[in-house]
């Protein structure tokens, strides 16, 4: 079928925007979670069992019942608007896999930290990552059951977050919820995306 002028003109109308976003977060906070949640189609997981000779390296203490770890990434993608589709690479948790980050980064519109009140410290890793290199972020505060709850500053404040960084409860079991997330981090990055200097040229 050939298409005219206006054709052509609708058709590329609806194109897709596609942005990147990363989904950090200490072990065992819920980040497959969210991506299965979210995701509309099948996830990718690289998920491998725990074992016996991983116990010195990887910390159980607060997530006793996790049997399998990422050990590459997980990805996803969802589409928040007919214009709109985010693709989501989660990162693996624990620090030995900490040099996959940077190759993962790599052209990231924004990220997602999880965070668990119960092991708060396991976030500051990527806190400080994202903060170093300039890629806004936000905290969301995964509400796991008997898990004490905190208001959003509370939880700024004792992550030592640079002002203006949003911080969320949610419930990444719950598709609106974890989708809530994407949203937070798409209108926060293209706020900070509109508050950086434009490029001197000469």
């Amino acid at each position: 079928m050939v298409f005219g002028r206006s054709e052509r003109r609708s058709a590329a109308a609806v194109e897709p925007v596609t942005l990147k976003i990363l989904v950090a977060g200490g072990f065992g906070v819920g980040k497959t979670t969210l991506m299965s949640t979210v995701s509309e189609i099948k996830p990718l997981r690289t998920e491998e069992m725990l074992t016996e000779v991983g116990r010195p390296v990887d910390s159980l203490e607060g997530v006793e019942g996790k049997r399998t770890t990422t050990v590459a990434m997980d990805f996803g993608r969802i589409s928040l608007r007919d214009d709109l589709v985010l693709y989501l690479f989660g990162t693996p948790g624990q620090d030995r896999f900490w040099f996959l980050w940077d190759e993962l980064a790599q052209g990231a519109l924004g990220a997602v930290v999880l965070a668990d009140t119960r092991r708060l410290s396991d976030s500051f890793a990527a806190v400080d990552y994202f903060e170093r290199r300039g890629i806004p972020f936000t905290v969301a505060v995964n509400c796991f059951d008997g898990a004490d709850r905190y208001p959003p500053e509370v939880v700024s404040e004792a992550l030592d977050l640079t002002p203006g960084t949003p911080v969320i409860l949610c419930d990444v079991r719950e598709r609106a919820s974890a989708k809530e997330v994407l949203i937070s981090v798409v209108e926060h990055a293209m706020a900070f995306a509109s508050d950086q200097p434009e490029p001197v040229t000469t």
